[in-house]
């Protein structure tokens, strides 16, 4: 028996298309883990769904599919023993955050649902929710795992030391950069403009001379939900910022709200329908436009303080706390950027966008660049300044320049080592049943079978 992966594969939920699976014609007990019982259905159904994403899946998957079900039942056993508990709203949350993203899928139509799984959303809720607060078990039963596991400096070294030369990682030429990314100021001339044309709309809404849907067609500058009739389909609270959500959970059915201010302009909010915390709403957004003059004003302004970093008038740290969006992931890192593809804030060049790249190349160490302009996720202006943190050279990892990232390497494998120890003391305590379908199929399934 080998424990895959710290994270358990759990697979409830994956999408519509697990909900779509229908069950077995003749459905049978496949395993059990004392009294967790583990259907063939559960199984089938999983590889089923891996089989339509993945085009191809080899049939010796089912094999892992039972494997991390039989980790999770394990889990959930023991979690009842210690007395963990899930409270009913942490399941209702899960469950509405699953029915509200395929429900947005359909366009916010339950008819539609209903027509395409046979089950009111309401039904389908109860189908899932015991397989829901056993996901969430079993989450709660490994983060108690792990929480304490930590590692010291010398089993980094141990753990360094007992991996031969040769099978050490090679790593690229990396950066770590820091950055402080500037918002260009709005004029109070052209946020008046925009208010201005969003009263008017609202206007003619109320007086009936205008319709919602057709106006966020015409002048919505969310070019998403503006194709939509401004529709934003269900959503759950917490998935606006906190101006728009206050009133838009104001709000009664139908009510046309008042002008709302938020970062990314003025809305118009109306909500079509409520269930509880998750609403179908749609706005109008009208953006302020922003003038060269406000451009130029803002690159000067980040210019001016390069200056004071540069002179040793302001650290970079400082000014990132200071002067930096706030919004920006970097932000929360003291500036240091992080590579999306590993989580970490080393970046191959091959990672890095052309404008990051090119500014790099003329700086050492400790530089900073000029004011690079570029784009927010919502198509804004920006302006930005780059520092050069740290530049590495092509190795194999040693412990003078990769020690962070060794240092996790061995923790991850020091959990899975505990959780491997655990699930074999486990084995022994519960009692384990696998039909002879699995087991003449998996022989690595026999390791779990209770002695």
């Amino acid at each position: 028996m080998k424990y895959f992966s710290v994270v358990i594969l759990l697979f409830l939920f994956h999408s519509q298309n697990v909900l779509a699976q229908q069950k077995l014609l003749v459905d049978k007990l496949g395993a059990q883990v004392g009294a967790e019982l583990i259907l063939m259905s559960d199984v089938e159904n999983e590889y089923n769904y891996l089989a339509s994403m993945q085009k191809t899946t080899k049939p010796e998957m089912k094999c892992l599919i039972l494997e991390q079900i039989i980790v999770s039942k394990i889990l959930v056993t023991q979690a009842k023993l210690d007395s963990l508990e899930v409270e009913d709203d942490e399941v209702e949350t899960q469950l509405d955050a699953r029915m509200d993203q395929i429900l947005r899928q359909m366009g916010g139509d339950e008819s539609l649902f209903e027509s395409y799984y046979g089950k009111t959303v309401a039904e389908m809720k109860n189908v899932y929710r015991e397989d829901i607060r056993s996901k969430i078990l079993a989450d709660k039963m490994q983060g108690q795992l792990m929480s304490n596991i930590q590692i010291t400096p010398s089993e980094v070294i141990d753990f360094f030391n007992s991996v031969p030369v040769d099978s050490l990682p090679y790593f690229n030429s990396e950066v770590e950069v820091g950055e402080i990314v500037y918002t260009p100021k709005l004029n109070e001339t052209e946020k008046k403009k925009a208010r201005e044309k969003l009263e008017n709309i609202r206007n003619e809404i109320l007086a009936g001379t205008g319709d919602f849907a057709e106006l966020a067609k015409k002048h919505s500058d969310d070019f998403g939900s503006g194709r939509q009739g401004g529709n934003l389909g269900w959503q759950k609270r917490g998935s606006f910022v906190p101006e728009f959500e206050a009133v838009a959970y104001s709000l009664k059915k139908d009510e046309l709200s008042e002008i709302v201010e938020t970062e990314f302009g003025y809305h118009l909010i109306q909500v079509m329908e409520r269930r509880g915390n998750t609403i179908n709403g749609r706005h109008i957004l009208i953006k302020p436009r922003m003038t060269p003059q406000d451009l130029a004003k803002a690159k000067a302004e980040l210019d001016s303080i390069r200056t004071l970093i540069v002179d040793g008038k302001l650290s970079f740290d400082a000014a990132v706390k200071k002067f930096s969006d706030k919004n920006s992931m970097s932000y929360h890192n003291n500036g240091r950027m992080t590579n999306q593809k590993n989580q970490s804030t080393f970046f191959e060049t091959k990672d890095l966008s052309p404008e990051i790249y090119f500014a790099l190349e003329d700086l050492e160490i400790g530089e900073i660049s000029q004011p690079l302009e570029i784009k927010s996720q919502s198509g804004e202006t920006q302006y930005q300044l780059i520092k050069l943190l740290t530049r590495t050279k092509p190795h194999r990892a040693n412990l003078k320049e990769d020690y962070s990232r060794i240092q996790e390497f061995a923790k991850e494998s020091k959990k899975s080592e505990y959780i491997n120890d655990w699930l074999q003391d486990k084995i022994k305590s519960n009692y384990i049943f696998i039909d002879d379908y699995y087991l003449n199929a998996c022989p690595s399934l026999k390791s779990w079978i209770s002695k």
